[in-house]
């Protein structure tokens, strides 16, 4: 998924100048990126590769930002989560940020790839007591 993800930063870079560049702040241009694909009336299989690349990127700012790991969802996750992979955090939780992109494309602003990058649990070197983290494992993130 790295190298997906990295791929998918060269060809959008590329085409345009969106600051992709891994930091937490870029999950916000993730959000614009979704809001206009979803804006653009065009259903979800005409931008699925654009969902998946946005997602990947997104998987990958968890990674670089918050020490996850991607993995392979076993069977019970991908039927869970209806995505092939995911991230675990470093305390042992798993996300789906690629899901979580394709939920921003169906629902809209309320569900946010910042928000939620602010709202894990188990993020290496940072706490959150009190923080309730919508969106967590078992609704499908």
């Amino acid at each position: 998924m790295r190298q997906h993800a990295a791929q998918f930063v060269r060809d959008v870079t590329a085409r345009s100048r969106l600051p992709l560049d891994y930091s937490v702040a870029s999950l916000r241009v993730v959000d614009f990126v979704v809001d206009g694909l979803r804006r653009s009336g065009r259903d979800r299989a005409a931008v699925g590769q654009t969902l998946f690349g946005l997602g990947a990127y997104a998987g990958e700012v968890l990674v670089r930002r918050a020490g996850a790991a991607w993995i392979e969802f076993d069977e019970g996750q991908r039927a869970l989560f209806g995505q092939p992979v995911g991230v675990r955090m470093p305390d042992g939780r798993v996300w789906n940020p690629l899901g979580k992109v394709v939920k921003r494309f169906e629902a809209g602003e309320r569900e946010s790839l910042r928000t939620l990058y602010l709202q894990l649990h188990g993020r290496s070197g940072t706490g959150l007591p009190g923080c309730a983290g919508r969106g967590g494992p078992a609704d499908g993130l």
